[in-house]
């Protein structure tokens, strides 16, 4: 037998097109061929068991091999194979998927979903990297003649008759010069590892099976014991540490989505890894780039997600907007917030102690999507300085009593950092106020969206004020000076500090208050820090920090200044509590630090 003719496109330039725009990274043409190879042992395996095959099935399996004298890889299964009819069907009517139509005529008798190809076009992906290809075949069709189909880039094919006597097909790639960084074991072992790793069918490489053909997210979770998902995970992320715990997805209606999600340790910072989680389409490996089937703030899991039903492009690397995605997108925010939900009132301990592990991912979620806030809200955990857990109706009823300003409303203390803001926090439980840690790069948006949902309730960090304005209750402390001496302190320390980015104020504050503290605006503070992060407030980003000065003119120390007959004895005290406000705030650095401490050690002796 021998035939020639020509494949039916309507374009000459196709395969140009296809080498160069189809497809983002040529290295997909291993992972379309064995997508296929695949595919042709699936459908014999359902005709077996839909008694329209009766021959010996064999140990169905995929196996890659180069050469690299020969300039060839070669990818071979023993599926179903092709008769002349088929290929010319097939491979020669670009984009007439076999796969399509298969589906189509055995629809009724099982398991379609199994089928991987769709569009026809992965064969095609071959000539991104091979100057000619050639394809040898044996139908699993009783009496078939084997065929080599051969073409070389051109239209033009030729199909002759063949001496293989097994069932299957070679497809073989002559690969083109510009493209023999791929006859290289390192490479082609690196593609199989990346893109078939969890294909349903045993591929072989150099002898080795490079793939586990039954992921556990294909079973089901009664199956499944807690050592199978930590193990699961360490094939995934062979660095990581534990996970917390898990989401098991599975669901069929409306749409099909199976997979794993996993719950790191989050430590304190935003950093969005997008290849934290793989998007797979039966089991065949398509993007780690899931923005638009998964929230953003989920990105911060790692695991799988397996879809049939998720839009691919022609070349199966991007996804397509479409309905389905926001249903999958807004399913696993439900599934995510369900099971933290579960978590927390089941064992609210344990929820407790991976809070530190959990707390980031959940705030930015309440943050960032209006339905998982609704959720949320119920579980997400105000950790004060004692370390104690509150939900937000605990902690509403905690400080209820004692914090509420002239206004009615409940003023939530909270602390940056606990270390560097220890006096103001002192302050504060001297008041018998809470203070809250809010400590993380997100707790500024977190506060804010808190404020917008919870009704008279404000957010201030206890260094933002002095501590009689922060919880107002109204009630006004008489100071010992005369307004006279209240300007001639202002003059003072305006004169001693000299910086436009410090306002000075003369406090009436109790007496066993500092004789100085330093504060920033919480609005003005919050903005800026916000800012900084690219929370839309960039103009506040941009801005000097801006403080106050509060003298507080009924501490003894600054009654001291004032009889001070000397001016610049005056001058040297002022300075020193100007210098002590600094170091509270961390603000005293450099020769300020040092002359400060010299001044201190001088005074001792």
């Amino acid at each position: 037998m021998q035939e020639k003719g020509q494949i039916s496109i309507h374009t000459e330039n196709i395969f140009p097109i296809i080498k160069k725009f189809l497809y983002s990274d040529h290295e997909i043409f291993l992972r379309e061929l064995v997508a296929n190879a695949v595919d042709a042992s699936q459908k014999i395996k359902r005709l077996a068991s839909i008694g329209e095959f009766n021959g010996e099935l064999g140990d169905l399996k995929v196996s890659v091999s180069f050469d690299a004298e020969a300039k060839t890889i070669t990818v071979s299964d023993n599926g179903i194979g092709m008769t002349a009819e088929e290929v010319k069907k097939y491979i020669n009517q670009i984009a007439f998927s076999g796969a399509t139509e298969f589906v189509e005529k055995y629809k009724d008798k099982g398991d379609e979903k199994a089928i991987i190809g769709h569009f026809g076009l992965g064969f095609y992906s071959a000539f991104m990297v091979a100057e000619r290809v050639d394809i040898i075949s044996l139908s699993h069709a009783e009496g078939s003649q084997a065929i080599k189909w051969s073409c070389d880039g051109s239209t033009e094919f030729e199909i002759t008759d063949a001496e293989r006597t097994t069932r299957g097909s070679d497809i073989v790639l002559h690969i083109a010069e510009d493209s023999e960084e791929f006859l290289n074991e390192f490479r082609i072992k690196g593609i199989l590892e990346k893109y078939c790793k969890f294909l349903p069918i045993e591929v072989e490489f150099q002898e080795k099976t490079i793939n586990n053909p039954n992921p556990i997210w294909m079973k089901s979770p009664s199956e499944l014991k807690d050592e199978d998902y930590e193990k699961f995970y360490s094939e995934l992320y062979p660095m990581a540490e534990k996970p917390l715990f898990w989401i098991h997805l599975n669901v069929d209606y409306p749409f099909n989505l199976t997979g794993i999600l996993y719950f790191p340790k989050v430590k304190n910072e935003l950093r969005f890894e997008r290849e934290k989680i793989q998007l797979y389409s039966r089991q065949v490996f398509i993007t780690d780039d899931v923005k638009d089937v998964v929230p953003e703030f989920l990105m911060l899991l790692q695991g799988v997600i397996d879809s049939p039903d998720i839009p691919l492009n022609v070349s199966r690397s991007f996804l397509q907007a479409d309905a389905n995605v926001k249903k999958i997108n807004t399913y696993i925010t439900k599934k995510v917030a369900d099971k933290l939900g579960e978590l927390f009132k089941n064992d609210r301990e344990g929820y407790e102690q991976k809070w530190d592990g959990i707390g980031l991912f959940v705030k930015y979620g309440m943050v960032s999507d209006e339905k998982f806030y609704d959720k949320a809200k119920d579980f997400v955990l105000l950790q004060n300085t004692d370390n104690k857990n509150f939900t937000l109706d605990e902690y509403a009823e905690f400080v209820q009593a004692n914090q509420k300003d002239k206004d009615d409303n409940n003023v939530y203390l909270y602390t940056s950092d606990v270390a560097g803001q220890d006096s103001f926090i002192q302050s504060a439980k001297k008041r018998g106020y809470d203070v809250l840690k809010l400590d993380s790069v997100l707790d500024g948006h977190f506060a804010n969206t808190l404020e917008s949902k919870i009704v008279k309730t404000n957010f201030k960090r206890v260094d933002a004020d002095t501590i009689e304005k922060l919880v107002d209750k109204g009630i006004i402390v008489e100071t010992v000076l005369s307004d006279s001496e209240k300007e001639t302190l202002k003059s003072l320390f305006d004169g001693v500090i000299n910086d436009k980015t410090k306002t000075v104020q003369i406090e009436a504050m109790p007496v066993d208050e500092l004789p100085a503290v330093i504060t920033q605006n919480e609005f003005m503070r919050r903005m800026a820090d916000m800012g900084r992060m690219g929370g839309g407030m960039a103009m506040f980003g941009n801005m000097p920090n801006s403080y106050i000065v509060s003298v507080n003119a009924n501490n003894p120390t600054v009654t001291k200044i004032l009889q001070l007959a000397d001016n610049e004895a005056q001058k040297v005290l002022a300075k020193q509590v100007y210098d002590l406000a600094l170091l509270s705030q961390n603000l005293l650095t450099g020769a300020d630090l040092t002359a400060f401490i010299q001044r201190t050690a001088s005074g001792l002796n």
